[in-house]
Formats: C-alpha cells, sequence, structure tokens
C-alpha cells in the first residue's frame, strides 16, 4: 500500500503558503468545474476553516447562479485563512475528489494520517473517515437498490413494449379488416346506387305505363261514344227502313204519293228559312255563346294547370324518396358514429380514471417524501446540535486541562472582517484585542462557546419576538461602503448585542448584509423603496399576475439583485407608524401600480421567479400585453362621446381588458359581452372607476334638479342603478390592501368627497351557466299568482307545489336555509330547495309562485331563476286582468302598491332580470306568448352574478 502511494511531486508539507496557494490558483478552472461546494463543507467546517455563516453564504447567495460561482467564492473566503485554508482545502479534494487532488498536486491519494497536516485530530480525523466511507457505502447501496429498481422496472417497460408490439399487430390487422370493410361498403354503396338507378327506371317506366293507361282509357271511352252513335244511327236507318217497307207494302195511290211530296217539299222550305229570334233573345244566346266559351277556356287552363302540378308532385315524390333514402343511411352513419363515439368515451374515461388513481398515488407518495425530509431535517438539525455542543464540551474541557499559569498569549487567528451589518458596528472597533471569544458578534473564526450560542438563540428570539421573522434587513450600497472605509471608535464586545435598532423599520430581523430568506419558490427581499415606480416598471394583471418588467439602473432594486420576469406576491411597508401590506397575486395593474405607489421607504417585496407566464406576457417587439380580464355591470348609462369611447347602457355587461391602456389617463379599456356567449363584441375605451363615480354623482345631482315630467321619462330608459357598498375610502373593486383602516383614495383621485364614495358605478359579476330549464319567477307577486296557473298549463312548465313537513324537519331545513318560504295554506307547508330541484331534473321549467326574498337563497344553491318583471298600465288589457285579480280578492291599490314596492327592490337583486312594457300584449293570451318566448331567450343567455351587497 506504501509502495502504490509514492508521492511523484512536491512535498506539500515544505512548501510555503504562496507555493501552496498559487498551486491551487493555477488549477482554480478545474477544481470550480468538477468540485461540488457541498462535499467539501462538512471537512472544511471539521477543519474550522469555514463558519455556518460561511456556510449559507456559500449555499444560500443569490448572486451565486451555479456551483462553480460557489466554488470559486469558497475558495476566495479559504484564501483570508491562508495555508490552513489550503491544506484543508487539499485534504478534503484527496478524500472526496481524488482524481482532481492527483491533477492538482501530482501525488496520488493517501490514507495514511501522517498525509495529513494536522489540522484535524486523529481520533475526529478517523471520525469523519467513518463516517464519510459509511456514506459512501450507503450511497453504493441506493445506487445498487437504484439499478435494481431500474432493472425491473426496464423488465417491465420490456414487458410493456412486447404488449404495445401485440396491440400494433393488432392494430393493423384491424385496420387491415377496416379497409376490407370499407372496401365491402364501398361495394355495397356501389349496388345501392345500381338499384337506386334501377328502381328510378322502373318509375319511369310506371309512369310512363300509367299515362298510356290513361291514354288508352280515354281512347276506349271515345270508341265507345262513337260505337253508340253508330249504334243510334244504326237503330234510325232500320226505322227507316221498315217505314220505307210498310209504305211499300201498302202501295199508296198515286194522289197520295203526290201528295206526300209536296208535304215534304213544304217541310223542306220551312227548314231553309232561317227561324227569326227577337234582338233578346238573341242578345242572351251570344251572352251564353261568350260564356260557354270563357268557361271552355278556363276549364283547359285549370285542365293545364292540373297537369302541371300533377308533373310537379310526381317530381317532389321522387325527391321526397330519394331525400328519405339519403337520410335513412345518415342515420345509420350517425348511430354507427354514435356507438364509436361513446366507445371512445368509455375508453377515455376508464382512462381518466386511471390517471386519477395514479395522480392520488403520486400525491401520496409526495407527502410521504415531504414527511419523511420534515423528519430527517428534524433528526438531522437534533444530531447537529447534540454534536456542537459535545465538541464545544469537549473542546473547553481540553483547553482547561492543557492551559498552564504562564502559558504567553496564544497568536491572533485570522478572520474575516466585517461580517454583520456596518451600520450596526459604526460604534465598535474593528480590532480583535477588544472583542472577546464568547462575544455574540465575534469575528473571529474559532467556533462560539455553549454561553455565546444561548446568548445569540436569545437575542434572536428577542427579536424575532418584536417583528415578523420573514423580512431581513439589507442595507444600500453606499452604507457598506461607507462603513468598511471609515473606520469608527472602539466599544466593548457586550454592546454589540444590544446595539440600538431605533434607525431601523420594525420589520428589521437581523443585520446581516445583503441577506435573504427563501420560502420554497417565494423570495422576499426588503430594500429601500423610496419612489419605488421610478425603480421598477410593472406589467400584467389580474388573469397574468403582476411582473416586473424593466429596473432602473444604479436603483436600490437594481442593487439588490431585482430583474425582470419577477411576479410581485404581496408588498409591505411602514406608513403613519402603522404597517400596511398589500397582496398583488390576484390584483389589477392599476391596483399593482396604485399600491406601489404608496410606498415612500423601506418595503419588503415577495417576488416568485416565473420566466414562462412573464414571457406569455411580452409581444414579438418586445412590449407588453395586458393581463387584466374581468367581467363589470354597469350600473349608469354612458354616451359614446368620442371615436374611441365606448357607448353603455345601464345593466350591460362589459369586459375589462386593461385597466391602464397606452396613451388614455382615467380609462379602461372594455368590450361588450355576446348574451349567451364568452365573446367580446364592440370593443373601446371607457371611464375608469373613480371617474366613472364622478360622472355618476353629476347624473344624480342632474336628475335631482330636472323636472318631474322628464324625470319619469327617464325612468322609462333605465339610466342610473344605485348601488352602494360598505368599504369607504378606496376602490370597493379592489381585493389587495388589507388594512380597513386606509384612508388614501384611489390614483388620480386624492380630493374624492368622502361622502359619496359608497356609490359604485360598476360592480364585478361572474358568469353562470344554467341547466337546461331555469325556474321562472313572474312579479309583481299578485299578478304573478294569475299568471303561474296558466303558464304552469304549457309544455314544458310545471308549477312548484309545497311540502308538508314535520316541526322537526321543517326546523332542520330552515337552520341549512332550504326553506324558501313559507305557503300560505298554512299547516307546516312550504316551498323548498328540494322541490324545485326536483321539477329542474324532469327537464322542466319550474313556476315560483314566490316572492323576492327567494332569490337570494335560491342563488346560494346555485340556481338561477328567470325574473320576469310586468310593468302596470292604464290600458283595456290591464284593467281586464286587472278585473281578473279582483277577482281573487285583491284591489287595483293593493296591485300597484305591489307592484310599486317590488320594482323599487328590482335594483338591488345580485342578477339580471327582464321588464315586459305594457305595449308589448294586448290580452291574457298575448301575455302569456310574450312570456314564453321572452324565458325561451333568457334560457339561452349567461347567468351574470353579482356578490351581494346589499
Amino acid at each position: 500500500m506504501a509502495a502504490e502511494c509514492v508521492p511523484e511531486g512536491p512535498d506539500l508539507k515544505e512548501m510555503s503558503e504562496e507555493d501552496v496557494w498559487e498551486l491551487i490558483n493555477d488549477n482554480r478552472h478545474r477544481i470550480s468545474l468538477g468540485v461540488k461546494p457541498c462535499m467539501l463543507i462538512p471537512y472544511l467546517r471539521q477543519a474550522r476553516v469555514l463558519t455556518e455563516m460561511d456556510e449559507d453564504e456559500i449555499l444560500s447567495c443569490l448572486k451565486l447562479n451555479n456551483s462553480s460561482m460557489r466554488t470559486s467564492h469558497m475558495l476566495d473566503l479559504l484564501r483570508i485563512q491562508g495555508r490552513n485554508g489550503a491544506m484543508a482545502m487539499l485534504e478534503s479534494l484527496m478524500i472526496h475528489y481524488p482524481t482532481i487532488y492527483t491533477q492538482v498536486t501530482g501525488r496520488k491519494p493517501s490514507a495514511v494520517p501522517s498525509g495529513f497536516s494536522g489540522l484535524i485530530k486523529y481520533s475526529d480525523l478517523t471520525e469523519y473517515l467513518v463516517k464519510a466511507l459509511t456514506g459512501m457505502q450507503k450511497e453504493l447501496k441506493e445506487a445498487r437498490q437504484e439499478a435494481s429498481r431500474l432493472g425491473s422496472r426496464c423488465t417491465s417497460l420490456e414487458a410493456q413494449l412486447g404488449q404495445t408490439l401485440e396491440r400494433q399487430e393488432e392494430s393493423r390487422r384491424l385496420k387491415a379488416d377496416h379497409g376490407r370493410m370499407r372496401k365491402h361498403l364501398a361495394a355495397a354503396h356501389q349496388d345501392i346506387l345500381e338499384l337506386k338507378d334501377e328502381k328510378c327506371s322502373l318509375y319511369a317506366r310506371y309512369t310512363a305505363v300509367i299515362e298510356e293507361r290513361s291514354a288508352a282509357n280515354i281512347h276506349c271511352s271515345d270508341l265507345n261514344l262513337q260505337v253508340y252513335q253508330l249504334q243510334f244511327e244504326l237503330s234510325k236507318a232500320q226505322t227507316e227502313r221498315d217505314f220505307e217497307r210498310q209504305r211499300s207494302l201498302k202501295c199508296p195511290t198515286p194522289s197520295e204519293t203526290q201528295k206526300l211530296q209536296d208535304e215534304i217539299s213544304a217541310l223542306r222550305r220551312q227548314l231553309l228559312v232561317p227561324e227569326k229570334f227577337t234582338p233578346a233573345r238573341e242578345d242572351i244566346l251570344a251572352q251564353d255563346l261568350v260564356e260557354v266559351r270563357d268557361s271552355h277556356m278556363e276549364l283547359a287552363e285549370q285542365l293545364r294547370c292540373y297537369r302541371e302540378e300533377n308533373e310537379q308532385l310526381i317530381r317532389e315524390k321522387q325527391e321526397m324518396v330519394e331525400h328519405k333514402e339519403c337520410l335513412a343511411l345518415q342515420v345509420q352513419k350517425l348511430t354507427l358514429d354514435c356507438e364509436m363515439y361513446q366507445q371512445n368515451g368509455t375508453v377515455k374515461q376508464s382512462q381518466l380514471r386511471e390517471l386519477q388513481t395514479e395522480r392520488d398515488h403520486a400525491c401520496q407518495s409526495r407527502d410521504e417524501a415531504q414527511a419523511q425530509i420534515a423528519r430527517s431535517l428534524a433528526e438531522k438539525n437534533t444530531l447537529r446540535s447534540a454534536h456542537t455542543e459535545w465538541k464545544f464540551s469537549w473542546e473547553s474541557q481540553g483547553s482547561s486541562s492543557d492551559s498552564l499559569p504562564s502559558s504567553p498569549s496564544p497568536r491572533p487567528r485570522l478572520r474575516r472582517m466585517h461580517a454583520i451589518c456596518p451600520d450596526s458596528m459604526r460604534g465598535c472597533s474593528i480590532e480583535s484585542g477588544d472583542v472577546t471569544p464568547g462575544s455574540v458578534r465575534s469575528q473571529n473564526v474559532e467556533p462560539p462557546c455553549p454561553e455565546t450560542l444561548r446568548k445569540r438563540e436569545k437575542s434572536l428570539c428577542s427579536e424575532t419576538a418584536e417583528c415578523d421573522n420573514d423580512f431581513v434587513f439589507i442595507p444600500s450600497g453606499n452604507e457598506v461602503e461607507q462603513s468598511v472605509m471609515s473606520p469608527t471608535p472602539s466599544c466593548q464586545s457586550n454592546n454589540s448585542d444590544g446595539l440600538s435598532r431605533a434607525s431601523a423599520p420594525p420589520f428589521l430581523l437581523r443585520s446581516r448584509p445583503r441577506a435573504m430568506r427563501i420560502t420554497g419558490r417565494v423570495l422576499t427581499i426588503s430594500f429601500q423603496g423610496e419612489e419605488l415606480l421610478s425603480q421598477l416598471q410593472v406589467v400584467g394583471g389580474n388573469k397574468t399576475g403582476v411582473f416586473i418588467h424593466q429596473v432602473t439602473e444604479g436603483s436600490a432594486a437594481n442593487t439588490v439583485g431585482i430583474s425582470s420576469g419577477a411576479q410581485i406576491l404581496e408588498v409591505k411597508y411602514e406608513q403613519a407608524q402603522q404597517a400596511l401590506r398589500m397582496v398583488l397575486e390576484d390584483s389589477t395593474l392599476e391596483e399593482a401600480i396604485w399600491a406601489l405607489g404608496q410606498v415612500r421607504g423601506f418595503c419588503h417585496l415577495s417576488l416568485r421567479p416565473n420566466q414562462d407566464a412573464y414571457k406569455n406576457l411580452l409581444l414579438q417587439n418586445g412590449e407588453a400585453m395586458s393581463g387584466d380580464s374581468f367581467y363589470v355591470r354597469v350600473n349608469m348609462s354612458l354616451p359614446g362621446g368620442s371615436q374611441d369611447a365606448l357607448t353603455v347602457s345601464c345593466n350591460d355587461i362589459l369586459h375589462i381588458t386593461c385597466t391602464r391602456p397606452a396613451g388614455t389617463d382615467c380609462s379602461w379599456r372594455a368590450s361588450h359581452v355576446h348574451p349567451c356567449q364568452l365573446l367580446d363584441l364592440k370593443t373601446g375605451n371607457l371611464p375608469n372607476y373613480y371617474r366613472a363615480q364622478r360622472l355618476l354623482i353629476r347624473a344624480i345631482e342632474d336628475m335631482s334638479l330636472q323636472p318631474m315630467a322628464l324625470r319619469k321619462a327617464r325612468d322609462k330608459q333605465k339610466t342610473v342603478r344605485i348601488v352602494s357598498t360598505g368599504r369607504q375610502g378606496r376602490n370597493p373593486l379592489w381585493v389587495c390592501v388589507e388594512d380597513v383602516n386606509d384612508k388614501s383614495t384611489g390614483p388620480g383621485d386624492a380630493s374624492a368627497p368622502r361622502g359619496c364614495l359608497t356609490l359604485m358605478p360598476y360592480t364585478l359579476v361572474t358568469p353562470h351557466y344554467p341547466p337546461v330549464c331555469r325556474p321562472v319567477l313572474l312579479l309583481p307577486t299578485i299578478l304573478g299568482r294569475v299568471l303561474d296557473q296558466k303558464l304552469a298549463k304549457w309544455q314544458g312548465f310545471q308549477l312548484c307545489e309545497p311540502e308538508l313537513l314535520s316541526s322537526s324537519e321543517h326546523a332542520a331545513r330552515l337552520q341549512r336555509s332550504e326553506v324558501l318560504e313559507e305557503s300560505e295554506q298554512g299547516g307546516q307547508r312550504c316551498y323548498t330547495l328540494q322541490s324545485v330541484e326536483r321539477v329542474m331534473k324532469q327537464g322542466t321549467h319550474c313556476v315560483l309562485p314566490l316572492g323576492l326574498d327567494c332569490v337570494r337563497r335560491l342563488h346560494r344553491a346555485e340556481i338561477f331563476p328567470i325574473i320576469i318583471f310586468i310593468a302596470q298600465s292604464k290600458s283595456r288589457a290591464a284593467r281586464k286582468l286587472k278585473s281578473k285579480v279582483q277577482c281573487l280578492g285583491w284591489s287595483e291599490e293593493q296591485l300597484l302598491e305591489c307592484s310599486r314596492s317590488e320594482e323599487s327592490l328590482l335594483d338591488k337583486l345580485p342578477c339580471l332580470y327582464r321588464i315586459v312594457s305594457p305595449d308589448s300584449w294586448d290580452d291574457k293570451t298575448t301575455l302569456l306568448t310574450t312570456l314564453h318566448s321572452i324565458i325561451l331567450e333568457e334560457q339561452k343567455k349567461i347567468v351574470w352574478v353579482e356578490p351581494d351587497l346589499w
């Protein structure tokens, strides 16, 4: 073993301090790239060349972005320790990185105790080597377990690969079957087309045969008529022949014959003489002839039209038959597609259930791992504290037994200057002679004694009790330079723990310069935030979060390391000797700029690195787009005015897409929203909250000064909706400020009147997508009693029936807010949420014979009724309707009073409603038809609900 470890390079013990460090600096690049500080720090801490504060600074400093920078910083700290630091560094390389040790020193690593410099005692060195060997064996065991696990995983993956190949082969076979079936389907489709063509030809032939048959029937009737005529002529000829035969048999005398001939000639002359008609009879005959001719022409035209209609009907019949066949084919295709989609849905649902199961297992494993890590850290801290106390007690006993009364004073050790805040040490000397080893703020390299640890713990506990432990104090760079360059008068070490913190804000925790605390991925940085908006430029909004876009060079924010791309979660600062906290995680850009503009001194920013979300905000030209997105309900009418201004009416729903648009002041960028879909329509500028609040106050003042007639005309148009809130002093749409006593107003309106800040020009709303059939509530309530029964008789509507409950069940449901309203019948009968839900599950509209008090109870159960208010008038139809109301026991005055009282309560509802104007209906039938069309129209719309502010 000794022959294998023969040194090849110079002996390190014989080299001077400069030569050793020159040897290390020559290989600094190799050491920085190949060494991890976390591996060497335990040995360096054991050798007492690094302190716990140095370890925290190396591993936790944000400016050290990678392992190379941390290693280089560690070498700088070891350089301060001189030769001990170099030897401890080389010995740690010899233990953990033997290859690098050989490359640096030219010597082979040796485990012989004589090969070490003696910075660590032999027993401690043996214990450390045993621990290192145990750790390596444990890592080897874990590596082997990981290899076995990966081997089993590889085996399972190979099995899965085999299954995948089998499935691929099966899918290939199925594809071949599918192709064959498609070919068969194409051949069958071709056969069907041929059969259709043959059927069409048969239909054509059948039509031709029918036409030929009809022609043959007509020809047959003509022939029958001709046969009848011929038979008549034949009978006539036979009669004449018989008569002649009889006459010839009689043999008349010539005189009789001559007489008969004379009579015949006379008759012939009479026949030749035309009959003379009277003029009136001629006119009648001529008119009859014209009418006969006209009727003949009309009949011919009708016959032609009938023939054309018959041909058109035949063609339409053929088209309908073809369309029917096409629809049958489409139905078959859709049936097949539906079955395929059902199978795909079943497969996807099973996959989703498997993924959910895997997710639950993963979450459980994560929780177990976190619990294991927490237990390991707690055990590690316990062991570390026990080890430290044991080591300090052992060293104190050894030093007390070895010390002699006449021993010379020990040589002062090397120390790193200004390890604490320069501001806290302005009254203390930097000389080592005035600082005792037992001081809490000691600058010596040697570890503190147990008394020092107790003092330090007591000091930190007292500081923690006074302030929030999530924040630290980071002075500016100028103060650090001044404290380092200018010497200060000396002071006793026992005063270093009791330094005054009056100059620091109440958030001060400890006085280490440029220190910061990391909690997960959230980083809290404290610095001097005077005119914070001049140091930072922010982008984003409530949808994406607020991000830092640009940081001013040379500012305090730039000095502490704040860069673009970090998301601002919250800001804490002090104002008028009061600590304020503003959460900006879900705030708008306008709200965030106002909150950051309130900072006038020392502040704490909680940041989260989120480069992906920040890059999504940036456009191609480097500019940032808006990150705001929320919906509001407008409580006043605003005319368009300028070309880019948006014209809105009262109760309109708007989508706010930017609260700080470029080039405009005190304006928002908004869009109208499609009533049935979340689609933006017309876009334009809108006054922001405080500007709109002033316009609302001015509109109310103008309305109070207008004549009564003009005011009634404007009331019909609904120009203003009065909505107020109890939160005063700031924008009620903002949620970041958590101090209820904040008396600062919004941006751009420092002199807003205090008495009018409760008026809200806009209210936040959220979209809800109701089920197939929403309940229906008709107002006024008295008029609704008349129309509910009639409307419930329509198809798709059903009247809500009261339930009979026992006393205990009634009390239980009343406590759970499931009782909507008591029934007028009494006897523990009441309308409940369950009765409404039962009707809705049947796919019908539930007609509610209730009042306005049930709306908020239904909203708490995620049920959003369609509210329809029927306005009253003095028309004849309204009088008829009022007469039917009077038949039910209510007077006209009661109806008008109920209408006025409930109309005034409509604006206090957290949802939209519809008003039926008196001009849109004439009687009860048209009113019910109008209500039916309104219900169908409202069913398709999105339900916008605002928070209940009343």
